[in-house]
């Protein structure tokens, strides 16, 4: 039989092995932890939406559905994509179910997300991000928390020394058309110094120019208009109470005008958390205002601002600093089985530890073998002890309890061994 050709993972659909997993599920957890602390709820959304939600969403002219958005005709026609953010679907679903109209809610979510982009490090074409969302408060205060939120997370990561926040108000949607006129005026004027990307960006995404990463166009960028000239006093008084509240709490922020994010529906604060131990990859999370947005899905108007984290990066971040992190052991204690009539023995008195310690992380040794071998099959799972029934514990109803860390053993009473453990283990 000729042997099979090897299939391989997708390019840019990265597999996470057992031993990054408990990185991040340490990193997921903690910032769970700190969402429901300030009282978010998790919502679950479907992966694949209508293609439409995330053309109106995102806009029609940006990168994002122009050249990156896993989409396909279904079965019956239907143009259906593979979700490539979250703020979208989220609404959407708030809207079907009824969650937003005079309400205030505050949502999070996790999962993969798709585009297809060129991969990097930290960049995917799957990628995985945890998001939050705010509907129904208008002012800067639910801005400023959901960035002390943000904050709390890096510091309980211990990242928090190797980030920084970055502030920008890119006003109204009105306001904001001003501005492009104004800037597309300009990027007119110097045409024929701007690259291929921004020539093609000049008409229908002209603020995106702003975000280009080549340091020429930054240079000509220093003598554009800013956008800060275009706002109105509203506008101005939000951003200035946002960063009266972030003053108050001591966070540190740097505002660049600048900043103006890659998605269409955002107004007034954006925000990104950025890290210069990443290189060019360097943002780790993001978000800000989309006060017309659930109108624009078909909504009644409602304000909603909103962040995501790129896990990827953010764990990369969280290994960069913390290198020789060891996620808690696996496995409290590995039951060992040795000898005739042992197995069957074995996996009862493993039930019967379960349902007296339902905490207790056991794996019973399966497959046999010589003892010195189950063993280091313990200490392979990093196992804090070993259980040992042989045959001479069988018959006496006892078992050999052996601390791995330090070597030492005793013997125990199968039916006080639970009572032991459960001592050891606190």
């Amino acid at each position: 039989m000729t042997k099979a050709k090897k299939i391989q993972a997708i390019r840019g659909m990265h597999d996470s092995l057992p031993a990054e997993t408990a990185l991040w599920q340490h990193v997921e957890d903690v910032v769970k932890r700190v969402l429901s602390r300030y009282g978010y709820s998790e919502i679950r959304l479907p992966i694949v939406e209508q293609s439409q939600l995330f053309k109106r969403a995102i806009g029609e002219m940006t990168d994002v559905v122009e050249k990156e958005m896993y989409s396909f005709d279904d079965r019956n026609g239907e143009s259906l994509t593979l979700r490539p953010e979250g703020t979208a679907g989220c609404i959407r679903a708030g809207i079907e179910h009824g969650l937003l109209y005079n309400q205030q809610q505050r949502l999070w979510y996790i999962g993969p997300m798709f585009r297809h982009e060129r991969p990097q490090k930290g960049r995917y074409r799957q990628f995985h991000q945890l998001g939050a969302e705010v509907f129904g408060l208008f002012g800067p205060d639910i801005d400023a928390e959901l960035i002390m939120l943000t904050a709390r997370c890096w510091r309980e990561l211990g990242i928090a020394d190797h980030v920084e926040l970055e502030l920008n108000s890119i006003g109204s949607l009105q306001e904001r058309a001003r501005y492009r006129d104004a800037l597309v005026a300009f990027l007119e004027i110097h045409k024929n110094k701007l690259d291929e990307d921004c020539q093609r960006r000049m008409y229908f995404n002209p603020l995106r120019v702003l975000d280009s990463k080549n340091p020429n166009i930054q240079q000509l960028l220093h003598d554009a208009p800013v956008l800060s000239e275009y706002l109105d006093e509203k506008s101005k008084q939000h951003f200035a109470g946002l960063c009266a509240f972030l003053d108050q709490t001591n966070i540190k922020y740097k505002v660049n005008p600048r900043l103006v994010r890659g998605l269409d529906y955002y107004n007034h604060t954006v925000f990104e958390w950025i890290t210069k131990n990443l290189g060019a990859q360097g943002t780790i999370c993001a978000g800000g205002r989309y006060d017309e947005l659930v109108e624009q899905l078909g909504g009644q108007a409602t304000p909603g601002i909103g962040f995501s984290m790129g896990l990827e990066r953010l764990i990369l971040l969280v290994q960069a600093i913390n290198p020789n992190f060891t996620a808690a052991k696996m496995i409290d204690v590995y039951l060992i089985a040795s000898g005739e009539g042992t197995q069957s023995a074995a996996m009862q008195l493993a039930e019967d530890l379960r349902n007296k310690i339902p905490s207790l992380k056991l794996m019973t040794h399966h497959g046999g073998g010589k003892i010195a071998r189950q063993f280091s099959r313990a200490e392979q799972c990093g196992a804090r002890f070993a259980l040992v029934l042989g045959s001479n514990e069988l018959s006496t109803r006892k078992v050999t309890l052996k601390n791995l860390a330090i070597g030492e053993q005793e013997t125990v009473q199968q039916a006080d061994i639970a009572v032991r453990l459960a001592k050891l283990l606190t």
